[in-house]
């Protein structure tokens, strides 16, 4: 197996716990990696040659390697695969009543590259890098060991495979329908894996929605960038009198429909841009006693943060117009590159600018099935803040 060298005190961020090498730190005079192919396995040593762990390489990209183990001796094959995918299941089904859940997230669950959402037997798997596109075999013959799911969809179409020099690709594995059932505690939904967005569902929100029970009852229920209606359908079953959902999509309006009818509830929906919708809204003197905010990533790289800020700005402030005197505002943020602070500072100021005084009351962040690893600062990426407006 290739041995890559890092330069000297490189070493302390994976000693540290950390799993990323970038192409600066290698000692590429010593160990040349040029050539070498994108994803292949290697053992990472320090400057003196003392062995950290193995993983793999892709010599062309700026976040070269990840590290799989710090074992020297360890043999990545099939057995270590089942090994990792069954601590995952461990902890999921520890947490969760039904097998729904995100059952691999990354780096956090020892596997860097590699997103894992499981609904009953059917699991919707995102490979990353080149590293876990070339160990595509192993993780599928793993998974299907360890879960033995009727069908497996590769929604390999990420951009961050770009970034990695890898195609974009969708494929199906066994019997894989457009659409899953899924319950996320107690509540059935459907989400569509095929069409939808990234994996279907957003996991990570469950124990935020969660909370929504003691704000939500006899309340009329505004939920922007609702996608299939999750926040929205969960609000009604927790006493909400009116929900009305707004997205973009037509596809998720539909399904969001789809979900209230399978809940014996009825949807309101608004197709277009948030803010567009927002302010229309705003114009016909609509007010709502909750509004839920929970857009995609707006600051997907560092240099998007001025712009992705304002548009947080925006849509905050145009939420808080559409608040009833002592409404809640839940405020959502699944940008890394938006600290809590920030989005707390822009929480305060367009409620002052709004003449509303802010009290928060809860800050969440994602579900358990999104664990946070400790020494990979990326993997806290979302934010959520339950505000009232007095």
């Amino acid at each position: 197996m290739l041995t890559v060298k890092l330069k000297k005190n490189e070493d302390r961020r994976l000693r540290a716990g950390h799993l990323w090498i970038y192409s600066n730190e290698i000692d590429t005079e010593e160990t040349p990696i040029k050539g070498v192919v994108a994803g292949t396995l290697c053992r990472y040593a320090d400057n003196r040659g003392k062995i950290l762990g193995i993983g793999y390489i892709n010599p062309t990209a700026l976040l070269c390697g990840r590290l799989l183990t710090g074992k020297a001796d360890a043999t990545i094959d099939i057995n270590w695969f089942q090994r990792r995918l069954q601590s995952a299941l461990n902890l999921r089904k520890r947490i969760y009543p039904t097998p729904h859940y995100r059952m691999v997230f990354g780096d956090s669950d020892g596997l860097p590259g590699l997103v894992v959402d499981r609904y009953d037997d059917v699991l919707v798997v995102q490979l990353t890098t080149a590293g876990m596109e070339l160990l595509n075999p192993l993780v599928i013959d793993a998974l299907t060991r360890v879960l033995k799911p009727r069908g497996i969809l590769l929604r390999n179409d990420t951009s961050s495979r770009e970034i990695e020099g890898l195609s974009l690709y969708e494929e199906v594995i066994g019997d894989v329908p457009e659409v899953v059932d899924l319950i996320e505690s107690g509540v059935p939904f459907k989400a569509p894996i095929r069409g939808g967005q990234k994996t279907g569902w957003f996991y990570d929100q469950h124990a935020n929605r969660d909370r929504l029970a003691p704000y939500v009852k006899d309340a009329r229920v505004l939920d922007v960038f609702s996608y299939v209606g999750a926040w929205a359908v969960r609000a009604a079953k927790f006493g909400a009198s009116e929900i009305s959902c707004v997205d973009s999509s037509k596809l998720a309006l539909d399904s969001a429909k789809i979900n209230a009818e399978l809940n014996g509830l009825t949807v309101e929906t608004h197709q277009g841009e948030a803010l567009d919708v927002l302010k229309r809204l705003r114009g016909e003197g609509k007010l709502y006693d909750v509004v839920v905010v929970d857009p995609p990533a707006l600051i997907k790289r560092k240099r998007d943060t001025d712009a992705g800020t304002e548009h947080y700005a925006a849509l905050n402030r145009q939420a808080i117009q559409l608040l009833a005197p002592d409404g809640f505002l839940i405020s959502c943020s699944c940008s890394f590159h938006m600290e809590a602070s920030e989005l707390q500072r822009i929480l305060l100021r367009e409620a002052r600018a709004a003449g509303r005084r802010l009290q928060i009351l809860e800050v969440g962040g994602q579900a358990q099935d999104h664990p946070v690893h400790p020494a990979i600062p990326e993997t806290r990426y979302l934010k959520s803040f339950v505000c009232r407006l007095a």
